[in-house]
């Protein structure tokens, strides 16, 4: 992390991500990149759906590939770059057919560094390969859902699963939350763990950063009319009063409230849940 002299209120406290001590190169690969909208947070209505978002700097779309067709063609790091639409860096990869393609590049990922996506590839970091074929304790990303159904798991800087057991065609993995799953052994992940682990570290320092980000302001409940929020309203400030909790805006119970519908398809693939606060006191 890169830290600044206190000129100023907002670099009093200020960090940053040291890139040049990784990234490889400052400009994306063209064949691989494409403009695109950004998400305002609003339906096809206009409708505000997801709050805080808006603005922010324009970006460049790179097209990750999260498939990994390409099997049992061996491919060399070609430069590890910059993405302002994820958290983790990603590697320019050159296939043996002189193919390109991006991916999530992992923690010790270099430039001229060779991968493999195959059956038989060595369990060493960025190769990929079946669950079935990754012994249990090692660290992966990246994972598949559903065999040859793309990387769903474990894609954000600095995460991984760990493998912790094999049986009866299924591979237990124990997620970034604690969660432990079941997921099928055919399904393949890629060894190692994502870059850029620093990220969460990030002290933005002042409100500009976040607007850059595409992040607006967010206004307390207790600050606005009764007609716009049910925590609004009244002289000074106060409490929630008579209600069983803090509500969103809409009316719903916010906190320790369950969202996960109780006849979910995958619900029978969990063999246990992720640890919250809440049941961890109850367990005290």
């Amino acid at each position: 992390m890169k830290k600044f002299k206190p000129t100023t209120p907002g670099r009093r406290g200020m960090s940053v991500i040291s890139y040049k001590k990784v990234v490889t190169r400052s400009h994306s690969e063209k064949s691989l990149t494409k403009g695109f909208k950004r998400g305002t947070g609003r339906n096809n209505q206009g409708r505000i759906t997801a709050p805080h978002k808006g603005g922010g700097h324009k970006r460049s779309y790179r097209e990750i590939d999260f498939r990994f067709t390409k099997k049992d063609i061996p491919a060399k790091v070609t430069h590890i770059e910059y993405d302002p639409n994820r958290s983790a860096y990603v590697a320019l990869l050159t296939y043996a057919d002189g193919e390109k393609r991006y991916v999530l590049a992992t923690k010790n990922m270099k430039q001229g560094m060779k991968v493999l996506t195959s059956r038989t590839a060595l369990i060493e970091e960025g190769n990929r390969l079946p669950l079935r074929d990754i012994p249990v304790g090692t660290f992966v990303n990246s994972v598949e859902l559903r065999p040859e159904g793309g990387a769903k798991l474990a894609r954000s800087a600095g995460s991984f699963v760990q493998v912790v057991a094999h049986d009866g065609g299924s591979a237990s993995l124990k997620m970034p939350s604690g969660e432990i799953r079941k997921v099928p052994e055919m399904s393949w992940a890629t060894v190692g763990e994502i870059s850029n682990s620093e990220w969460k570290l990030t002290n933005w320092g002042k409100a500009g950063r976040a607007r850059h980000r595409g992040i607006r302001p967010t206004v307390r409940g207790t600050a606005m009319n009764p007609v716009d929020h049910p925590h609004g309203g009244g002289e000074g400030v106060q409490g929630i009063g008579l209600r069983r909790g803090p509500k969103t805006r809409h009316g719903k119970l916010a906190y320790g409230v369950k969202t996960r519908r109780s006849k979910k398809y995958s619900n029978g693939k969990i063999l246990e849940r992720r640890k919250s606060k809440r049941n961890q006191t109850k367990k005290k």
